[in-house]
């Protein structure tokens, strides 16, 4: 197994260099080649050594998918900062704890977004963020803040900047360049560093599966700021010489319009984006002949989903499923598994990740036994930064990285992941997998969503609960759910309570956040406004 062994300024500069006039970002009327985009990020690079910033300094990047945020992620990584991307929906709270722990001296964001006032937030905070020195806004900015491309005015003299040619030549592929903070469903997030080693291997071993050209375009509506856009997205593409026609906020009817006009090639998104779409589709109709295949991740992909994707938008999608602490990918469906592996596995590990499965002494447990999804391999993080305590919970000596997440492997070596170890429900002491349930739940013609979680019960210490979107213009009544599990599924699992919802929490990067429906549900409890279903 050979590592891309570049920096990710390495990398743009190759591909510029054999594509130079070729689109690189289609972005509302904007098209860019790469020989732009390399000038822009060059500029900018060169405009972060003149404004002090040193080899390994921490920089925030806050803003949604604009063609600034390519811009300023390779920028900062050719001026050898180290970028730390964050969250377009965190509020002063979750900014002032991350650039706090991560120790940024610079933050470049937007002004606002989606009617938020980025400006006003970080007014409130300037004073408890000791080490930030410079803000770079993209939009307007106040006095006492550097505007987007005033940075890039600074670096236009590039090619004569002395500095900044030793500065690229010191940097290597093993470097630090990402901070990436995890999605905290539990306690802080924590902040896990990756190298262009890790970054840019993950991103040529994925879009290598979906056998990417410089012919492809790839829809990103998945968030910059989550590795399925950063690594997977924006440096997948850029290693081919593709295209990437970013979106800001995804919409289903929206994102089809886009491969019709745009004639992409791969679509990208987590399983609620490819229900959306797939609604869309049906609804309108498109034509969408160009689609050739992509990504779906990010959260567990329902088997139903994966068939209508397949069948009727005749999109050859792949499933992928990694965590940021692995780069993010680690196992993958490929193009010439059977169907039933394709759409009920996550596939088998990429070129040079091994995968165990352990029990809780870190023992391999025998094939098609439920264990922990362990991983070892160039793509396993540097560690999270400032927390070695926390490293070693992850990674053992041998450089085993734990995820905490419960899978099988079969003979053929085919693994499928049955749910989070924390998500594991116990009713009455038989063992109850979210996610068996949820696959089933989604076979109901009338649900669009499901999240099953456990809550407390006096009698099973544990009962089955399950939030449901229904799909639109639907009526659905709970008593349906448990007429429909009724005989089809063990008694244990069939839900006792169901909450018909029209949203559910999420993470940006569209995993439900399942602590804040376990939350929801005891308030209701106590309250009495839960009331358990009629099971006979």
């Amino acid at each position: 197994m050979v590592t891309i062994n570049k920096t990710l300024g390495e990398i743009l500069d190759e591909t510029a260099k054999k594509f130079p006039e070729k689109e690189v970002i289609i972005f509302e009327g904007k098209r860019i080649t790469y020989r732009e985009l390399n000038e822009k990020v060059n500029e900018f690079a060169s405009g972060l050594l003149k404004l002090g910033i040193r080899k390994g300094d921490k920089i925030g990047l806050w803003m949604p998918n604009y063609p600034e945020w390519v811009i300023a992620y390779f920028g900062i990584a050719k001026a050898g900062g180290v970028v730390v991307p964050m969250n377009t929906r965190y509020k002063t709270h979750e900014v002032e704890y991350i650039l706090n722990n991560s120790e940024a001296v610079a933050l470049v964001m937007t002004d606002t977004f989606v009617g938020i006032d980025f400006i006003k937030m970080m007014n409130d905070l300037r004073g408890k963020i000791p080490k930030l020195k410079s803000v770079i806004v993209f939009g307007n900015p106040e006095e006492d803040m550097h505007e987007f491309y005033e940075i890039c005015e600074k670096g236009k003299d590039w090619e004569n900047d002395k500095d900044f040619e030793e500065r690229r030549k010191s940097l290597t592929p093993e470097d630090c360049v990402f901070i990436l903070y995890t999605s905290g469903t539990t306690g802080n997030p924590k902040g896990a560093m990756l190298s262009h080693n890790n970054m840019g291997t993950n991103a040529r071993d994925v879009t290598e599966v979906l056998k990417t050209t410089e012919k492809d375009r790839f829809l990103l509506a998945v968030p910059f700021f989550h590795c399925f856009g950063c690594v997977m997205g924006i440096l997948g593409s850029i290693i081919y010489g593709a295209s990437m026609v970013p979106m800001l906020v995804f919409k289903g009817k929206e994102a089809m319009e886009l491969v019709e006009k745009e004639k992409i090639s791969i679509l990208y998104g987590v399983p609620t984006m490819f229900v959306l779409e797939l609604e869309a589709f049906r609804k309108y109709g498109y034509n969408i002949d160009s689609l050739r295949t992509g990504i779906m991740a990010g959260a567990p992909c329902p088997v139903e989903i994966m068939r209508g994707v397949m069948e009727e938008m005749h999109c050859n999608v792949c499933i992928a499923y990694g965590l940021t602490e692995a780069s993010p990918v680690i196992t993958m469906t490929r193009f010439d598994d059977p169907v039933n592996k394709r759409v009920e596995t996550v596939g088998k590990p990429l070129p040079g990740i091994e995968v165990r499965i352990v029990d809780d002494l870190h023992k391999s447990v025998p094939t098609g036994s439920r264990g922990e999804l362990a991983c070892k391999g160039y793509n396993v993080m540097l560690g999270y930064y400032k927390m070695p305590e926390k490293t070693k919970e992850a990674i053992d000596e041998e450089g085993w990285l734990y995820s905490g997440d419960l899978a099988v492997m079969d003979e053929e070596g085919y693994i499928s992941i049955v749910g989070r170890k924390k998500d594991m429900i116990i009713v009455g002491g038989f063992n109850v997998y979210p996610r068996e349930i949820e696959e089933f739940l989604f076979t109901h013609p009338k649900i669009q969503n499901v999240s099953v979680i456990g809550v407390p019960d006096k009698v099973f210490g544990e009962v089955v609960m399950t939030y449901v979107i229904p799909k639109e213009g639907v009526n659905l009544d709970p008593q349906e759910i448990a007429k429909f599990c009724k005989g089809k599924i063990a008694n244990f699992k069939v839900p006792r309570y169901v909450k018909i919802v029209d949203q559910m929490p999420m993470t940006a990067s569209g995993k439900i956040q399942k602590y804040k429906l376990r939350e929801e549900a005891q308030k209701l409890l106590e309250t009495g406004e839960l009331k358990p279903l009629k099971l006979k």
